[in-house]
């Protein structure tokens, strides 16, 4: 599998989490990177995913991987 990199602009650190959104709901999901690159999501590396932010009003819903 090709390495996916961060979405955002001048970012080259491999992604390890995918960013969706519901407009109609005002919530960012974010997860464990998708299985293959949605042009409807954004792939994000592990500091813009701690660095997240979401408009006034907006949840966040974040899903974790279980670790054993």
């Amino acid at each position: 599998m090709a390495e996916r990199l961060c979405s955002k602009v001048a970012c080259a650190r491999e992604a390890v989490a995918t960013l969706t959104y519901d407009y109609g709901d005002q919530m960012a999901a974010i997860g464990p990177l998708g299985r293959a690159a949605d042009p409807h999501a954004h792939d994000l590396c592990a500091i813009h995913t701690d660095r997240l932010s979401v408009p006034k009003g907006w949840v966040i819903v974040r899903h974790e991987t279980l670790r054993v």
